[in-house]
């Protein structure tokens, strides 16, 4: 790889935005995408100029951000290969045009593929986003990482727990936690777990690492204990056919509700009276936020940030990972004590206004990417 000539000095922003160029493999409805599609809309266009770079150039979703947030589609789907090398040969001449002071790549085949683009067009500035444990890494992205480490100025996580990982790496780490539109769950209903038919949501796409089949064991007792409750699951994915047979082998049949993806989150937490999220991994839970934001009265696996996101267990009710025991009864406390869901939901839209607005969310990118130019490379 190139190696360039280090810059030792802010480039001469002055008083213009800084002009921050974001890239990531594709968009999707998902929590990492989600945070990303928000912090674009809704940067304050006189302190940052966004544009935007899709790898594999496969979304519906980027397409109401222009003409505000350029968007280059690359249609990159194999990193090995000459649309490859067409693609940096495109971008290379975009940046070069363009100018960007800051590079931001999201995931891990846009943060090799960018980095060195980047280093090639001089930007100043090359920063990549790592919100989770990398619990899953491979030997060989393990290895491209610390190949590419020297490329990066700062890694970008968003809880404590990923900022450790990331310092045992061998990174440089920032936390900025994520942020909920709390306009979009103003109307959302009190919590009342007396009403005839309780339910009790989850938003989650259907992959292991969600344990959605541990949440299906877990209603199997408390829907014996209370005959009222129907568990129902927002989000689709890879093990949707898989969970169907589990929960046929349960008997569960309509007591637990595989709803398939939902596009109105506060319009499906208003119907339930406590949300779950039974994961055995997680970075900043964009679930948990959620829930926080509807007032929802919170069950959920302490991983990740959920513990500081729940304060500990003062806005909802924590259980061990994999600990299905705990979680059914924490569930069933609930259930049975209607004083304490509604004070834990409201206690946690509290929380959720005073630390994760998303206006608060932005404003700290915001004055990152400010600071950021002030300072020398961290290499």
């Amino acid at each position: 790889m190139t190696t360039l000539e280090p810059i030792t000095t802010p480039p001469p922003v002055g008083r213009r935005p800084v002009r921050v160029a974001f890239v990531i493999d594709r968009l999707s409805r998902a929590g990492t995408e989600s945070q990303l599609l928000a912090l674009i809309r809704e940067l304050d266009r006189d302190r940052v100029q966004p544009s935007l770079v899709l790898l594999d150039g496969t979304d519906t979703e980027s397409r109401a951000l222009e003409p505000n947030c350029p968007v280059l589609r690359l249609g990159v789907t194999r990193l090995a290969s000459r649309n490859a090398l067409a693609a940096a040969k495109a971008l290379a001449r975009e940046w070069s045009s363009r100018q960007p002071d800051v590079v931001q790549a999201y995931f891990l085949d846009s943060a090799y593929f960018a980095a060195g683009v980047a280093r090639w067009c001089r930007v100043p500035r090359v920063v990549r986003v790592r919100n989770n444990l990398g619990y899953w890494l491979t030997r060989r992205h393990r290895l491209l990482g610390r190949a590419v480490r020297p490329l990066i100025d700062a890694t970008l996580t968003n809880t404590a727990a990923g900022r450790g990982q990331l310092e045992r790496e061998g990174e440089r780490a920032v936390v900025i936690g994520n942020g909920v539109d709390l306009d979009r769950f103003r109307n959302v209903r009190p919590v009342d777990v007396t009403r005839p038919v309780v339910r009790v949501g989850c938003v989650a796409n259907l992959r292991p690492v969600k344990n959605i089949a541990g949440l299906m064991r877990a209603a199997r007792v408390v829907s014996d204990r209370f005959p009222r409750v129907v568990f129902e699951v927002a989000g689709d994915g890879e093990q949707r056919v898989e969970l169907e047979r589990l929960r046929d082998s349960l008997g569960l049949g309509d007591r637990f509700v595989l709803r398939g993806p939902v596009a109105d989150v506060p319009a499906f937490l208003s119907r339930c009276e406590l949300a779950v999220l039974p994961s055995h991994s997680e970075g900043m839970s964009n679930a948990v936020l959620e829930y926080l934001g509807a007032g929802r009265a919170v069950v959920a696996t302490a991983v990740g940030a959920t513990p500081d996101l729940l304060d500990g267990g003062r806005c909802g009710l924590l259980a061990p990972p994999g600990d299905e025991a705990t979680l059914t009864g924490a569930v069933c406390r609930l259930l049975g004590d209607p004083g304490l869901a509604t004070d834990l939901g409201a206690s946690g839209r509290r929380r959720a206004e005073r630390e994760y607005s998303r206006a608060a969310m932005v404003r700290r990118f915001e004055e990152f990417y400010a600071g950021l130019l002030l300072r020398s490379p961290m290499r």
